[in-house]
């Protein structure tokens, strides 16, 4: 393989003329550059300059490789710099994974803000996995992770920043018994059918069947449905109560009024979660930035 140092030597010799002025130039003694320059043509197995008066000139091989080391030059100062940009935040990729309802009340707003201080920085939204939502992050295709934490998720290999708590709310149809209460006893809830709203199962509706445990009861699920839209149609129809987080409820259902709880109230803590053996570089941490800053809003 020829060598890159001594190929940048001969081309300065050959732009300069002569190998007094490439030794000042490299900041060498004019033997050290005549050294490298007969060790690369030995290396090529052919000479590279020939003497002209006081001068040299490159021979037809010296003209090609001079040629090769100026476009190596530029290549490696286009590396430099966007290594530079990639270090300052400027450039770069970052894949996040999150579940749905996080979406539109915090990913959304958090990117917005994101792209206007990295706007060079490409942000590849993905759903995450339901059954394992830190899957993507450990094998190192995603760099972010929006997920409710676990509780049986230690952490040892990611850590976990909290952004914002999101509180349960009963949702119950126009006219329940319990409509016109501003905060429901969530033991008033032990005898009422329940429409399921999480499938599969995960940590979220591990919240909701704790904090009824908590509160002496084990709900009494009719009908299951994998979203919140579809779980405030049923219970608009009066098929049941469905408890849901705040995040979820999004665009209210007409048939359906929302309360508080309380004894207890269900609280799903959101967390961003990233590899402890990741460096977190300008970019990852002023999207992290803008996901606190959206957190709280």
């Amino acid at each position: 393989m020829l060598d890159v140092r001594r190929m940048q030597m001969l081309r300065a010799v050959v732009t300069s003329g002569s190998v007094t002025a490439a030794a000042a130039d490299l900041g060498y003694t004019p033997s050290a550059v005549s050294q490298q320059v007969a060790a690369l043509e030995r290396q090529v197995g052919t000479a590279l300059l020939e003497r002209v008066g006081r001068g040299v000139r490159p021979t037809e091989a010296g003209r090609l490789l001079t040629e090769h080391a100026a476009v190596i030059s530029r290549d490696i100062a286009e590396a430099e710099t966007a290594l530079a940009d990639l270090k300052a935040g400027r450039t770069g990729r970052i894949g996040v994974r999150y579940f749905a309802t996080a979406g539109a009340t915090v990913v959304a707003p958090a990117l917005a803000r994101f792209r206007r201080d990295h706007p060079g920085v490409r942000v590849e939204l993905a759903l995450s996995d339901p059954d394992d939502p830190f899957a993507d992050l450990r094998r190192g295709s995603a760099d972010l992770v929006l997920a409710v934490r676990p509780r049986q998720e230690d952490g040892v290999d990611l850590r976990f920043e909290h952004l914002v708590d999101d509180p349960y709310r009963v949702v119950l149809p126009r006219g329940h018994r319990l409509a016109a209460k501003r905060v429901v006893d969530l033991a008033e809830l032990a005898d009422e059918p329940w429409v399921g709203n999480e499938w599969p199962a995960g940590p979220c509706l591990q919240l909701v069947l704790d904090a009824c445990a908590a509160a002496g009861f084990t709900p009494g699920f009719v009908v299951d449905s994998e979203d919140y839209a579809t779980a405030q149609g049923f219970v608009a129809a009066g098929l049941g109560i469905s408890l849901m987080p705040v995040m979820g409820i999004g665009s209210r259902h007409p048939g359906v009024v929302v309360r508080k709880v309380r004894g207890p109230e269900p609280v799903r803590a959101v967390h961003a979660a990233v590899r402890r053996s990741h460096p977190a570089g300008p970019a990852l941490n002023g999207l992290l930035r803008a996901l606190r800053e959206a957190a709280r809003q």
